[in-house]
């Protein structure tokens, strides 16, 4: 049985993501290695496009993602967890999603791979010091949180950062608040 018709079988003839039944495709999860079922997963046009490249990626079709990344699928998993990612940087309601997610180790090294090979971006706190995910952080000035009445408080530690594709940003919790901190009001 080929890869496609194993992939239909698998989902029904539906698109692993958004369940859309329109001009389905083999999406190979990268890094790819050798062609197999379990590294690929079926998508609709959209979604294909998307993943691709070919288009800008869409926040509201996306909202798909909240019943997709419950898949026991690995590929599907991994998928919805880097798409998570990518939103989480300016949409609330997928990083809540992405906090909800979890991954087995194996699945979470493979999500992660593809975003390594594309991470060139260092991230330094004020004083040069390089800022790694899942660092602490203290805030060196007040910080007013904007569309909030939070000001985030000289002193106050940021646990487990995020990284995001900005060198000057980083992500974390305040008062039970994500928020984007910019990286010269930091030290590690």
């Amino acid at each position: 049985m080929s890869i496609e018709q194993t992939l239909k079988q698998r989902s029904n003839n539906t698109c692993e993501l958004c369940a859309s039944q329109d001009k389905l495709s083999v999406y190979a999860v990268p890094p790819e290695g050798e062609a197999h079922s379990d590294k690929a997963i079926l998508v609709c046009a959209t979604c294909a496009a998307q993943l691709n490249g070919d288009e800008q990626l869409s926040a509201t079709h996306w909202h798909c993602l909240n019943d997709s990344m419950w898949s026991p699928i690995p590929a599907v998993q991994v998928v919805a967890w880097r798409l998570l990612n990518q939103l989480s940087t300016e949409h609330g309601w997928a990083m809540d999603m992405l906090d909800m997610l979890y991954l087995d180790e194996p699945t979470q090294q493979w999500a992660q791979a593809a975003i390594a090979e594309e991470e060139d971006v260092i991230h330094l706190d004020a004083n040069g010091v390089r800022l790694n995910a899942g660092d602490t952080v203290t805030l060196i000035k007040d910080l007013d949180v904007k569309g909030s009445s939070l000001v985030a408080k000289r002193g106050t530690a940021v646990r487990n950062i995020s990284l995001t594709s900005n060198p000057e940003h980083i992500e974390g919790r305040v008062d039970g608040q994500r928020i984007v901190i910019v990286t010269q009001y930091v030290k590690k």
